[in-house]
């Protein structure tokens, strides 16, 4: 009788991404704002203010609503 023993999680990680890389794939990271940050917020209101004031908002505004309808006139 042969008994294998259990490979732990993190020998199990390491096969995961030795098949992958084999594959022809690589382990990237990336970096993106924190959503929960308050100054995220602050600073996405800050944004929204400014662009809300911008001498194009109401062309835009215009474009935006014209290209909610392109589906309308199949």
């Amino acid at each position: 009788m042969t008994v294998t023993k259990a490979m732990t999680p993190g020998q199990k990680m390491r096969q995961y991404r030795q098949r992958l890389r084999l594959s022809g794939l690589r382990p990237i990271q990336i970096w993106v704002p924190d959503t929960r940050s308050p100054a995220l917020v602050e600073e996405l209101r800050r944004q929204s203010l400014l662009a809300g004031a911008g001498p194009d908002e109401q062309a835009t505004l215009d474009f935006l609503e014209d290209a909610a309808d392109w589906d309308d006139w199949k």
